[in-house]
Parts: C-alpha cells; structure tokens; sequence
C-alpha cells in the first residue's frame, strides 16, 4: 500500500513536517490556497486520534489559517474531513486528513492567474484546477515562509 501524504508520494507539495502531520500544498488550486494537513501514522478514524495529535493540529490550524490569511485575504476557512476516495479501491486503507479550502467573496490574483470562487456561499465543489509548476511553486514557498514566521 502506498500512502498519497506519505514521502510527499502523489499529492501535492509538502509544505511543512511536525512531530504527527505534515502540510501540503493541494494539486488543485480551484479554491486559491487550498491545501491538506494528514496524520503521519497510518490512522483511519478521527476517534483513533491521540491528544498529543490533536493539539498539535490545533496548533497547525491557528499557523496555517493566518498564513493564508496573511497571503491571500479569504473571506473564510472551509474545512473537511473526507476518506470517500480510498474506498474506491478493493482493499481501502483510509488515513486522517484534513482539507483547508480557503474561500473568497471576490476575484483574486496571485502570480497574474485569476482565481475567481463561482460558488461562493456554498459547498466547495470537487472541481480540479491545476496550475503550472512554477506558480505552485512559487505558492508553495510563499506559504512556507510565511507558516515559518507564524508558528505559536
């Protein structure tokens, strides 16, 4: 079984590794900024979570949601907590993760590419959008200096 948060394996770009998560710039960037927080364990249900784990989360929330806010100014934070997508798969092996989907009342740049929320006001869409490597890198690192100066 291979883990898509692991060794920054197949989903998006790592931003940031503490002692139980890490932080990774999602692939799409429908909603700028959109990034996942995933347990570094192999850990399936929210209940199975430890009380070291979810402080550290509760720190990583406070880091990341004044990051972002910081940044790029969304008009607010959704976040969810969904496994469907391992159940897809024969021998389903789902791990804790959480979606950061920064949502925006108005139009916004970053790096002269338009992001526009046409559903705002609602629930996020699973919509792909993927940009080019230089702009998520450039997001990325942006991110990870600024998560850098707003650790607690």
């Amino acid at each position: 079984m291979i883990c898509e948060y692991c060794d920054n394996v197949g989903y998006g770009r790592l931003i940031s590794e503490r002692s139980y998560w890490t932080i990774h710039l999602a692939p799409s960037q429908r909603y700028l900024g959109t990034c996942v927080v995933a347990i570094k364990r192999q850990c399936s249900n929210l209940s199975e979570l430890e009380t070291e784990e979810w402080t550290e989360f509760t720190e990583i929330v406070r880091e990341i949601e004044k990051t972002i806010n910081h940044i790029f100014k969304p008009t607010l934070f959704n976040w969810s907590c969904f496994k469907n997508a391992s159940y897809r798969s024969k021998d389903p092996h789902p791990k804790v993760h959480w979606h950061l989907i920064p949502r925006y009342d108005s139009l916004k740049f970053f790096d002269g590419i338009k992001f526009e929320d046409l559903d705002f006001g609602y629930i996020p869409q699973p919509i792909s959008r993927e940009i080019s490597e230089d702009v998520m890198e450039s997001m990325r690192i942006k991110i990870e200096k600024q998560l850098t100066n707003s650790k607690i």
